[in-house]
């Protein structure tokens, strides 16, 4: 991975100031689960996820992007360090969710 300068960190941070974690989240997540239905087998416990209204409106999908969001917050405050930073999350998505790449 290549290295961000102070400019490209500067942006970066100030652009993620205007995301709304919690309205960008679930919108995100659930159009991902829309647009790419295949991607709904990693979420068996989400409930309902039958229609795009379904999963627009599902509390666990909103609330799941929200921590979505949110890890990629943090990383954000670790630009020196994504690797490490996302290594525990890699290990449990790849060990244990068993998520593709």
């Amino acid at each position: 991975m290549g290295h961000f300068t102070e400019e490209d960190k500067a942006t970066i941070t100030s652009l993620w100031g205007k995301v709304n974690v919690e309205d960008a989240g679930g919108e995100t997540l659930g159009r991902l689960l829309v647009v790419y239905p295949w991607t709904q087998r990693f979420f068996d416990s989400f409930g309902n996820l039958s229609s795009a209204s379904a999963i627009m409106g599902n509390p666990k999908v909103k609330a799941h992007g929200k921590k979505v969001l949110t890890s990629l917050g943090d990383a954000i405050k670790h630009l020196d360090d994504l690797k490490g930073t996302f290594a525990q999350l890699s290990e449990l998505h790849c060990d244990k969710l068993h998520v593709d790449p």
